[in-house]
């Protein structure tokens, strides 16, 4: 994953001078800042209980099927509950996250991204001097499969968060192939047509930290966006919420559940379903006194692979509704530009004639 992006400061290192002011380049333009929906009551996300969806009774799987396709196709998101990952796991993962965050500078900087790579501690989709910037800091690397891993990132991990985020990502990898099975039952489509798609599935992580912020009115934690890649599967960090999602043209903030993963489709997965399902933007706002963390693990179609939609969905009634591009392009283009709502995937739309005449 090769990208240009320029080399930002710390703001985990710049929230440790006594700040009463945010620096000018976090302070976002008036309309892009975070303002919370005013509608009442505000809707919450779709909630989907695994154990429903893998029982043998179909008064409970089928039902549990239905509620998967309306937040799929609805919301994009939804809260998945009883999915079997133990919450001790869960727990380890987050301390180590913590404690990763808590090491000096300097030894967080050994993990630093490198010249024209997107993977490292830093900051990513930062393409000028000029552009705003994410109130936080991330840590992003490719966790499978182990031979795309780069050497100076997970083997070098302090222990025993190394294991535990081992352990977790084989878990998670499973997780996410289930959830996207049910995906495809939920369509009508042959599983393996779905999996063919994916190919050597590869996985990376997104290890977030929100610091506390003098001014959250005026920044950002995470700009509006929407994932690039296939099946993201959210942990929070701790109980500082910062998640908001837009629906039907307002901001909702998320009230995470105990123990819940929150999951989201990404573009490739819009693409995939030709437009059935769909990716959602989504940002991430920041408190004035605590901090938070998050864990966002990606599944997406392997490196060597082609992104389209899956021919079955693709009949003279429902043409294909995006362009056939190889993961390669994919990432080129996705990694190329500013984090900004759906703007990439946007550009791999196919017009039908009647657009084209407008």
């Amino acid at each position: 994953m090769e990208r240009t992006c320029v080399i930002v400061p710390s703001v985990q290192e710049i929230v440790k001078q006594p700040l009463t002011t945010v620096p000018d380049r976090y302070v976002r333009p008036r309309d892009d800042r975070p303002i919370i929906s005013t509608i009442t009551p505000l809707p919450q996300l779709p909630v989907i209980d695994l154990s429903k969806l893998l029982s043998q009774d179909i008064n409970l799987k089928e039902p549990e099927l239905h509620n998967l396709h309306y937040a799929c196709k609805e919301w994009g998101f939804f809260q998945l509950i009883n999915h079997g990952v133990s919450s001790s796991l869960m727990e380890h993962v987050k301390m180590g996250v913590k404690e990763f965050y808590n090491l000096p500078f300097e030894e967080k900087r050994k993990f630093s991204q490198r010249e024209g790579e997107v993977e490292g501690y830093g900051q990513a989709f930062v393409m000028s001097e000029e552009q705003k910037l994410d109130w936080a800091d991330m840590f992003f690397m490719i966790t499978l499969p182990p031979h795309l891993r780069k050497p100076h990132l997970f083997p070098k991990l302090p222990l025993p968060f190394r294991d535990h985020l081992e352990t977790y990502s084989t878990v998670l990898k499973n997780l996410a192939i289930k959830i996207i099975d049910f995906m495809a039952n939920a369509l009508n489509v042959d599983t393996k047509e779905i999996r063919e798609l994916f190919g050597e599935a590869s996985q990376s992580t997104r290890i977030n930290y929100y610091p506390p912020c003098p001014q959250p009115e005026l920044v950002t934690g995470l700009n509006s966006h929407s994932d690039g890649g296939g099946l993201t599967i959210l942990l929070q960090g701790n109980e500082v919420e910062g998640l908001q999602i837009k629906k039907d043209g307002f901001w909702i903030p998320v009230k995470p559940l105990p123990n819940a993963f929150i999951i989201n489709l990404g573009d490739m997965l819009e693409m995939i379903t030709n437009g059935i399902y769909r990716s959602i933007d989504h940002r991430a706002t920041v408190n004035l006194k605590m901090e938070r963390f998050s864990i966002a693990t990606f599944y997406s179609p392997g490196k060597e692979g082609t992104v389209c939609p899956a021919p079955s969905l693709v009949t003279p009634n429902t043409p294909a509704v995006f362009k056939k591009i190889s993961v390669k392009d994919y990432y080129m283009g996705y990694l190329g530009r500013e984090l900004r709502g759906k703007s990439f995937l946007d550009s791999l739309r196919i017009q039908n004639e009647d657009e084209k005449d407008t």
